[in-house]
């Protein structure tokens, strides 16, 4: 069971892990030990998350939610197996919290009128001056 918040916790059944052979550092350990994890949370049909927080997650995630609703992360930074596992953890329990905080509504404004007259005054003198750049006429 992963926990998330107090109130929420992810299901051994939600999480899928895979190992396999890492690119990243390790010499000749690379060849021979599978470092590298592939975690697989199936979020769409997770009963712990609620529908506003399953739609802000997968804008979050992007390219790494799938077409049957699941959220893929890799992690091959270190020697350690255990390791990455931890680290692939952390970043689906911040992907998670990061989808609980619902954006703030934007408050539509109009500018004062003050500001308005103001931006009006200020493109009539700027235009008066390129006018004033004209050719002058003979009299």
């Amino acid at each position: 069971m992963l926990y998330v918040t107090n109130d929420i916790a992810i299901q051994d059944w939600e999480l899928s892990e895979s190992f396999m052979r890492a690119s990243g550092p390790g010499g000749q350990n690379v060849n021979k030990v599978s470092s590298a994890v592939e975690l697989r949370f199936e979020a769409a049909r997770s009963p712990a998350l609620s529908d506003p927080v399953k739609a802000r997650l997968k804008r979050i995630a992007g390219r790494r939610w799938t077409t049957e609703g699941a959220i893929v992360l890799q992690c091959d930074e270190t020697r350690s197996q255990a390791r990455n596992r931890e680290i692939v953890r952390a970043r689906l329990v911040d992907l998670i919290t990061r989808a609980l905080v619902a954006p703030k509504r934007r408050v539509a404004t109009k500018p004062t009128k003050g500001s308005v007259r103001r931006r009006l005054d200020a493109k009539k003198a700027r235009g008066e001056v390129k006018y004033l750049r004209g050719k002058v006429a003979d009299e």
